[in-house]
């Protein structure tokens, strides 16, 4: 940790993350090393290294703990707090006023054909996400069949059972903890209907911030009805092709519960977790890395994460209504599992098809 960076440093070069960080954690990991590593030398490349490994030890959005960890180590709580607002905010506020023109009881036909042409690309997008975790992980994995029982039970439940998804995530990862000879039961907190949807998504979330997907599907959309399903699309996809974390989609949530306030809220919940873990145990990095119940824990919950995000593109799929979008969700999928496109090119092209669609007179959901 150092004060030889000033604090308007911290919270200008995090805030130019926060508006250029389109495509998600990838992206963010590499502006935070290009950053701190490469051209202003602020950490070593083992430092950023271990940090990352912490932080994807940890619940909820790593990309989001990074950041706050990095700005932690230059400037101590107040960095951590500068630096994590400075790469949230951004983002948040123009997926917030978003939502309010995708959301709003009668936007022109041609918004509601981009909605419904990205929103028809999501579930090829969150196949793209889960399967991009997979090599990784597996080959952390102390036992194959154990990592294969784990994707399976994640993905069989954010295909069915959404709202209880948090808990199979939990199960598995005691299961691994016990199969390694330590024992931990996790616990629950029973709260607010959108504060504990909002702090499902970051705090519970093990395995990036597209596993916010099967978790917040199910309460939005059928228990708690505060969007449709095609509207749980277009908030998916609004979290996808703007800038910062992922786990932004919260906030549109949020606002499909209870306005804007419902929607900053939300973002409050969803992101205090990340703060909290830094602020808290940033000076644990190290040992956390090495701990090896930390590591069992994860060795369940992860596997079972990824299957959970690959599960949740049938959910997702379930929700189009209209040739076209098939149509869409298939070249959505070309393009990002055999032509290797990127997230947000392929959400802002699907979105264009679905404009002229709309100005074609066609039908959209």
């Amino acid at each position: 940790m150092t004060d030889r960076v000033p604090l308007s440093e911290v919270v200008r070069e995090w805030g130019r993350i926060g508006c250029i960080g389109f495509g998600g954690p990838p992206t963010h990991i590499a502006l935070l090393r290009d950053l701190c590593v490469r051209r202003r030398e602020w950490l070593r490349d083992e430092d950023f290294e271990d940090a990352l490994a912490a932080c994807n030890l940890l619940p909820g959005p790593a990309s989001t703990q990074l950041a706050i960890y990095c700005a932690w180590r230059l400037r101590g709580r107040l960095g951590a707090l500068a630096g994590g607002l400075a790469f949230i905010v951004p983002g948040l506020l123009l997926i917030v006023g978003l939502a309010a023109v995708f959301l709003a009881g009668s936007p022109p036909r041609w918004i509601l054909g981009v909605a419904a042409g990205a929103g028809a690309a999501v579930a090829a997008v969150a196949v793209n996400a889960g399967w991009s975790l997979v090599p990784s992980s597996w080959s952390r994995s102390r036992s194959r069949s154990r990592w294969l029982l784990y994707a399976a039970a994640g993905a069989v439940a954010a295909a069915t059972i959404g709202p209880w998804l948090v808990l199979v995530l939990l199960v598995c990862g005691a299961l691994e903890l016990s199969v390694q000879r330590v024992i931990r039961i996790p616990g629950a907190v029973s709260v607010a209907p959108l504060v504990w949807v909002a702090l499902k998504a970051g705090a519970l979330s093990y395995g990036g911030g597209f596993v916010i997907v099967p978790l917040m599907q199910a309460d939005a959309v059928s228990h708690y009805h505060w969007l449709s399903g095609a509207q749980f699309l277009n908030a998916v996809a609004l979290g996808q092709v703007t800038p910062g974390p992922v786990v932004q989609t919260v906030a549109v949530v949020g606002y499909g519960a209870a306005g804007v306030g419902g929607a900053f809220l939300a973002a409050l919940v969803a992101f205090t977790p990340s703060f909290v873990f830094i602020l808290a145990g940033g000076s644990r990095f190290d040992r956390l890395r090495r701990d090896d119940r930390a590591r069992a824990f994860l060795g369940g919950a992860g596997p079972a994460a990824i299957g959970a995000i690959l599960g949740s593109a049938i959910p997702l799929a379930r929700a189009l209504h209209e040739g076209w979008q098939f149509g869409a969700l298939a070249a959505a999928g070309v393009a990002l599992l055999l032509l290797g496109r990127g997230v947000v090119v392929t959400l802002v092209l699907a979105g264009v098809a679905g404009a002229v669609v709309a100005l074609a007179g066609g039908p959209i959901a």
